[in-house]
């Protein structure tokens, strides 16, 4: 090697020397108050409604739905079924299993900090907690009741309902229905938030996040992961299309258009929240990639039209992990629950 080459390679070692430390220093650099920041907020210690009030007496009438198995065909599928307050309100599954074994098609995203977002579904179907969860029990696959009607025979056979759902809607005469029904499980839901240090670190905690946490806010910033991960939830407030750069591999799934039914929103799902992401895979609306490094590289190229290199997916699934929040295990332990009657009617009877 001559001299020039040596000089250059000794300047190139340099630059890259200075160039990380450069980096690192940005990195560092990035704390409470930081312009970049500006686009996202702390959680709320809960979600409010005006057209759903949240009272002590609807949230313990929608804790018991939310665990009850006798509202579904076969006795033996609950809200919790699939999504498990213990395990950061999902099941770890691609696609859940639910009425006799029966799978759907879409994975079951998590409930925590569900209320916050603009929509619910991975097609933004139901505008709200309360709407989504009339779904899942009338859905074939899921708990497969066949009516509404059939639920809320069940519910009024069993005098532990009557009284709650009595407590919970005083000025009804008639409080037991399906729309009473959605709003107690919609009110348990809005308090089902979870808070990490990445709150203490947006309310001012410098020291809430290490620096290799930091460092990899940095990363997910310069990759403008937060074009569409921003906000309170880290997303959640828009649709986009999957494959946005370059076509999504798997295309089976139209997204928002097997809704909508109009070719503009083939492909396009709900932007999924980021907080708690490191406990709810596998990812994406099939729950087709299990690894968290997958899905940010997947991400990268399908999103960005970036190769991430493996230490910027690192870095990013560091900053990732400190999403993860506390779980309420008081306000989510399982209650004793209504007993049955020998009036209770099965829930698979016919019209």
């Amino acid at each position: 090697m001559n001299t020039r080459a040596i000089v250059c390679s000794l300047l190139t070692s340099l630059f890259l020397v200075l160039t990380s430390g450069c980096a690192k220093e940005e990195a560092a650099a990035i704390k409470p108050g930081s312009p970049q920041l500006k686009i996202f907020a702390p959680a709320p210690e809960v979600v409010t409604s005006e057209s759903n009030p949240i009272t002590e007496a609807k949230v313990a009438l929608g804790r018991m739905l939310y665990y009850e198995k006798r509202i579904s065909r076969g006795q033996d599928v609950s809200c919790n079924t699939c999504h498990l307050l213990d395990n950061y309100g999902v099941d770890n599954e691609p696609t859940s299993e639910g009425h006799k074994g029966l799978r759907g098609d879409r994975n079951s995203p998590t409930v925590y900090n569900a209320a916050g977002h603009f929509v619910q579904f991975w097609d933004g179907r139901a505008p709200d907690v309360e709407e989504q969860a009339k779904g899942p029990v009338l859905n074939p696959v899921e708990m497969a009741m066949r009516t509404e009607k059939h639920v809320v025979a069940v519910l009024k056979s069993m005098p532990g309902y009557v009284e709650a759902f009595k407590a919970a809607f005083p000025e009804d005469k008639d409080p037991i229905t399906y729309e009473n029904f959605a709003k107690a499980i919609g009110a348990f839901e809005r308090k089902l938030i979870t808070r990490s240090r990445w709150d203490k670190f947006l309310a001012g905690d410098a020291n809430a996040l290490t620096k290799e946490e930091k460092a990899g806010l940095n990363e997910f910033l310069k990759a403008n992961c937060q074009t569409c991960h921003m906000g309170t939830y880290l997303g959640a407030t828009t649709f986009q299309k999957l494959g946005l750069v370059r076509s999504w591999p798997d295309a089976t799934d139209p997204g928002r258009e097997k809704h909508t039914g109009s070719q503009a929103d083939r492909m396009m799902f709900k932007v999924p929240s980021l907080r708690n992401v490191e406990k709810t895979g596998p990812y994406f609306h099939n729950g087709s990639i299990a690894t968290l490094q997958e899905a940010v590289a997947a991400m990268g190229e399908y999103q960005l039209g970036k190769e991430l290199t493996a230490t910027q997916r690192d870095a990013i699934v560091t900053f990732l992990n400190a999403l993860t929040g506390e779980l309420p295990m008081d306000y989510i332990k399982e209650p004793k629950l209504p007993e049955s009657t020998a009036k209770t009617p099965k829930p698979d009877l016919s019209d």
